[in-house]
């Protein structure tokens, strides 16, 4: 299991054109490559949290980054505690769940942990701030060293150590890998495979303006400050960074053939959730559009039989957990999930499976709460009590005409999609 922090769809298998990212391609053309994969909260600690105990984010109690698993968990099981329940030997490196802290994670899910950081040569390199400084945390740089320098790059080398090493049990592997997360730090190289002349970054419709203040997070001013090089600048660093995290991808998926477990190992590689890149003037995640809940997700390998197919079955990441229980045979699955398995998908990727997913988010106090289907995305801020959204996704993909705006008209599909909502 490949869990990549903020991953949106920057990778050619997914049709952008400005992608370097060959290793994953060729994943995909092994497997079957989910176009439409759905988190339940798109942010780190929510999503992982959510998706590894198989439980929506209200559910569980996790909406923020700060709220630790273990003060929720109880007796519930997560995915990799599951795994190792029957019989796997369960090891964890770099990101899973959200590792801020200790009490963040779930120790009884593992046989073993590891974690690396950055060394002093990795951490020196051409730096900037796009924000000017007002986000410490938005600059770029293109480090000085090699992949073995960075955080990520130690990371996959424990991988591919544990890949090779031979064991008596079969083993549940997560490798955690943070970039393109910010910051955007990545090897010099990786950045010079990114002319500055080659990125474009989008233009939003004229007269455009966010459905309501919170429709985006409050700090979006900053951005709207940013210069065009600026915004270049940042795009430029979160592909050179997706192209460094598809070079170590390819790396570990090495290490699976040199050793003989290619044709043995179920390969599942997805993003924790998706991100903006300039698309409703946002550059970050925390938003129910499309861009903030869609991610990647790809599974190859033992299990699945087809290969080179793209699903367009809709799933939410919840069901994640109930999946991978059946397709790898696991006993006393929990029968508290909410997700749903897929598998049938996995085997024949032309079937539907869900009408709906569903997502929420926080601003502040305030939550908001989307339902998709496949013509429309609704929603709703406080119950509607804040405002109310809704989106036409077969004329409006990119989501830029609030309909819930317009007179009575839509007034019954909003109707029903409330309803499905609190159903959920």
């Amino acid at each position: 299991m490949i869990i990549v922090d903020d991953l949106k769809p920057t990778l050619g298998t997914y049709g952008d054109t400005l992608a370097i990212t060959p290793n994953i391609d060729q994943l995909a053309l092994s497997g079957v490559q989910f176009d439409r994969a759905y988190c339940n909260f798109a942010v780190c600690g929510p999503s992982r949290s959510s998706f590894l105990t198989g439980l929506r984010p209200e559910t569980l109690g996790i909406l923020d980054n700060v709220t630790p698993l273990q003060s929720v968990l109880g007796d519930r099981i997560t995915l990799p505690h599951l795994f190792k329940q029957n019989g796997f030997e369960t090891i964890g490196i770099g990101k899973t769940f959200h590792d801020k802290d200790p009490s963040h994670e779930d120790p009884k899910a593992w046989n073993a942990y590891y974690k690396f950081q950055t060394t002093p040569l990795g951490s020196t390199g051409e730096q900037r701030n796009v924000t000017s400084g007002e986000f410490p945390w938005c600059y770029w740089q293109a480090a000085e060293g090699t992949n073995l320098d960075q955080q990520d790059g130690q990371v996959a080398q424990k991988a591919i150590d544990v890949i090779k090493t031979e064991r008596e049990k079969p083993f549940f592997l997560a490798v955690g890998l943070h970039k393109p997360h910010d910051p955007f730090v990545a090897p010099r190289k990786y950045f010079d495979m990114y002319p500055i002349d080659d990125i474009q970054v989008p233009v939003l419709p004229k007269d455009w303006d966010r459905a309501f203040k919170h429709s985006l997070p409050g700090w979006h001013e900053v951005f709207d400050k940013m210069s065009l090089q600026d915004k270049k600048e940042l795009k430029r660093a979160y592909y050179a960074c997706t192209t460094f995290m598809d070079a170590l991808v390819g790396q570990i998926i090495d290490a699976l053939k040199e050793s003989g477990q290619y044709d043995n190992t179920l390969i599942v590689f997805f993003g924790d959730h998706g991100y903006h890149l300039g698309e409703h003037g946002w550059w970050n995640k925390v938003t129910v559009y499309e861009e903030g809940v869609n991610a990647p997700f790809i599974m190859a390998g033992n299990s699945v039989k087809n290969k080179g197919i793209k699903s367009n079955a809709m799933f939410e990441f919840i069901d994640i957990y109930p999946t991978l229980a059946e397709l790898m045979n696991l006993k006393n699955v929990p029968d508290y999930l909410e997700g749903e398995s897929f598998a049938s998908v996995v085997a024949n990727p032309e079937l539907s499976f869900k009408e709906a997913v569903y997502g929420v988010t926080m601003r502040g106090d305030m939550i908001g709460r989307m339902v998709k289907t496949d013509h429309w995305r609704y929603i709703e801020w406080d119950e509607g009590r804040s405002g109310r959204e809704l989106y036409n996704q077969i004329d409006d993909p990119q989501e830029y005409e609030n309909l819930a705006k317009s007179d009575s008209y839509y007034e019954e599909v909003m109707s029903r999609l409330s309803d499905s909502i609190r159903e959920h």
